[in-house]
């Protein structure tokens, strides 16, 4: 589990590159939300869980995620806000083709640190 906030991102980009639902989803509590970048809104650690399985089976097997920035901001002593700017490559197409560069940010709202709300 992350350290920091900061972590959250950079164990993302780790879980997306090995291709790891399971990985991914642990970063999330059970009734968290996600919302992927085409505007698709997850409720839950579960659906967060299968939904990136089918995503690393079908369109993202062999994708590569590069964190370009990742910003924390400290709400408070209780909060943190992660934005991560990422890019990736190797995305499949539904033509079976390989497409181009995909760049998106990614955010989080996360404990500021482990003794106040814990980790996931």
């Amino acid at each position: 589990m992350p350290s920091n906030p900061r972590g959250i991102a950079e164990e993302f980009g780790a879980a997306w590159n090995a291709a790891d639902p399971e990985a991914l989803a642990a970063l999330f509590v059970d009734d968290a939300d996600f919302v992927n970048f085409v505007g698709l809104w997850w409720t839950n650690r579960r659906q967060i869980r299968e939904n990136h399985a089918i995503g690393f089976r079908r369109m993202f097997p062999d994708t590569v995620m590069v964190l370009e920035r990742v910003r924390v901001r400290f709400l408070g002593t209780d909060v943190a806000v992660v934005h991560a700017r990422w890019t990736m490559t190797g995305q499949i197409d539904p033509d079976r083709d390989r497409t181009g560069t995909r760049r998106g940010v990614i955010s989080f709202t996360a404990p500021a640190n482990r003794k106040v709300g814990g980790w996931p």
